[in-house]
């Protein structure tokens, strides 16, 4: 069992799966106690030579009711709890991935890959476990444990106290166990979220790996890492496995007293009569052999619940966390935006930051227009870029987008309006073609070689094994930078958004595609407004006008004539491309 502000709902929303599920777990645990009643009765039967076939049949018959009731209950509270527990995990699972889908950047940037999956794999098992077994440990503990002792108090009340007071004090110490337990479990995740951080890190990286030859040292990282979290699962199984040991041991020694005090009582009552029978200590052995599970429920929900409240908390974590980039209360609706984009005095910091990114920014780019970003790396071009879509929030009234300002109009509204080809190329271990159709629901084979051509990057597809229906690999790791760019152009272009934004997406290819790809550009998409971020001077110097930005600040806006005319720090970035062969 486990409660807590994101899973109670569920208790309410599965109610009558758990109803099935406890009242069939009820019966059982009712019934199987039947069964010490009949191995009594038969022993005392045998031992006072009072036997017949119709009471051996009876007490038979009896024991089949028993045993095919059980059978039943136990279908019926597995089937119901069980699901419970699957149901509990996909809904969870969904509204974890959902909430992340939602999430900004600074989430993010916090938060490590490897620690996340962890929350999906480990965090998300424990609380299943906890709607599952926890259930069935917590009846078993308390109902079957407390039918069980008072069976045992109608037979002897003294051997009752004799067979429960260790026990009584194991429930007691349970807190303190449970909060060793709960340290021991966090530590254990902590060390796993580290070693899964470096995994998926380094394989990521394997290239860069390979290509410094640091197999060995980073197989020493690993080593360390893996060892860690061995030394912490260790420490953490050594003391669930002493519970369970302690739970044992004392269940053992308690049934050697019950077995010794009881055949004293057979003989010393013997021929009285309320005589304590051989009989009725079989029986009694068997309420506390039914007691023993209870009991090691008793140990197995502590510990449950412990790794189920630690993984709660941080399933909580981003549960809760505060979404910064979201629909204002004040939206502004419209059927339509032609995407005339304006700056007005922006200003931008990073969250966490102290430093400006942006200062007062100022610019228009009207619709159909062909605009060029240049500066040096690190000038805020991509900046510019991520506050257009909306990846981070500005202040209000000092980005427009038709005259409205983007923090008032729809996020979705905003990003439906612009196709992004990002500087870090994100391709998704599919076929080329699905990744040409990301951007659309419904793109024919005919329509994505259409927009490959236009990205210059149809032959190099048909020259892969199965074309358009190969497999690219994760993160596109089996093409080139240069495909890895065209590809993801094509799907920016297949997307058909009035707005089209290419940060610095043409780095990688050489001169002649450059070329094809601008004069592509400016053929095909003479209606779409075009924003292009460079660094190379060729690639925009045919546009509309260029901003050309440094330290955050735009120092001129003009054609590339006027520019090289008139600003000294364009004129250099030029002559110095000419000098290094950058610029025809």
């Amino acid at each position: 069992m486990l409660f807590g502000k994101n899973v109670n709902r569920y208790y309410f929303k599965y109610f009558h799966l758990f109803l099935i599920g406890v009242a069939a777990l009820l019966l059982v645990d009712y019934i199987q106690l039947l069964i010490p009643e009949n191995y009594g009765k038969l022993v005392d039967l045998i031992n006072d030579k009072t036997l017949t076939l119709d009471s051996l049949l009876k007490i038979v018959y009896n024991m089949l009711f028993i045993t095919l009731c059980m059978f039943v209950g136990r279908f019926a509270w597995r089937l119901a709890v069980l699901n419970v527990g699957v149901k509990v995990e996909t809904d969870l699972r969904i509204r974890m991935f959902n909430k992340m889908a939602s999430l900004s950047q600074d989430y993010f940037q916090i938060h490590k890959t490897g620690a996340q999956m962890a929350l999906y794999t480990n965090d998300l098992m424990s609380i299943k476990n906890c709607f599952t077994d926890g259930i069935i440990f917590f009846i078993d503990a308390f109902f079957l444990g407390g039918l069980a002792i008072y069976k045992m108090v109608k037979i002897n009340v003294l051997l009752t106290i004799i067979a429960s007071t260790p026990l009584v004090f194991l429930v007691l110490f349970g807190g303190i166990i449970g909060k060793i337990i709960d340290k021991r479990y966090d530590a254990r995740q902590k060390a796993f979220e580290n070693l899964s951080d470096f995994v998926q890190e380094h394989f990521s990286g394997i290239a860069v790996i390979k290509a410094f030859v640091k197999e060995k040292l980073e197989l020493r990282e690993f080593i360390k890492n893996n060892k860690e979290f061995s030394e912490k699962n260790v420490g953490f199984i050594k003391f669930s496995v002493a519970l369970d040991v302690l739970f044992s041991t004392l269940i053992g020694s308690i049934t050697v007293i019950i077995i010794g005090y009881g055949t004293h009582l057979v003989i010393t009552t013997s021929g009285a009569e309320d005589a304590f029978t051989a009989g009725k200590l079989i029986e009694f052995v068997s309420y506390f052999g039914q007691l023993t599970w209870p009991a090691m429920a008793l140990a197995s929900l502590i510990n449950m619940i412990s790794q189920g409240s630690a993984s709660l908390k941080r399933i909580n974590k981003l549960l809760n966390y505060e979404v910064m980039v979201k629909d204002g209360k004040d939206i502004v609706k419209v059927d339509h935006l032609d995407g005339y984009i304006e700056c007005k005095n922006l200003d931008f910091t990073y969250p966490g930051s102290a430093v400006k990114t942006l200062e007062n920014i100022n610019f228009t780019i009207r619709p159909g227009e062909k605009v060029g970003i240049i500066g040096r790396t690190g000038c805020g071009k991509t900046t510019i870029v991520d506050l257009l879509t909306r990846v981070y929030n500005v202040e209000e009234n000092t980005l427009f987008i038709d005259g409205i300002d983007i923090m008032k109009l729809p996020i979705k509204q905003v990003r439906d309006l612009i196709a992004y080809v990002p500087q870090d190329n994100f391709l998704y271990n599919d076929t080329v073609l699905n990744n040409i159709a990301f951007s659309k629901e419904h793109l024919s084979l005919v329509e994505a070689k259409k927009f490959a051509k236009f990205a210059c990057v149809d032959d190099n597809i048909m020259e892969f094994p199965h074309q358009y229906d190969t497999i690219i690999g994760e993160r596109g790791v089996s093409l080139s930078g240069g495909q890895k760019q065209r590809i993801s152009m094509a799907r920016a272009m297949a997307k058909d958004a009035p707005i089209l934004i290419l940060d610095d997406a043409v780095s990688a290819v050489d001169t002649k595609t450059e070329a094809e790809i601008l004069k592509t550009l400016k053929e095909h998409f003479q209606d779409k407004t075009i924003i292009m971020i460079a660094h190379r001077v060729s690639t925009i110097a045919s546009l509309d006008k260029i901003i050309l930005m440094d330290n955050g600040k735009i120092v001129a806006i003009g054609t590339n004539d006027e520019l090289y005319a008139n600003v000294p720090m364009y004129q250099e970035i030029v002559d110095l491309q000419r000098l290094e062969g950058g610029d025809e």
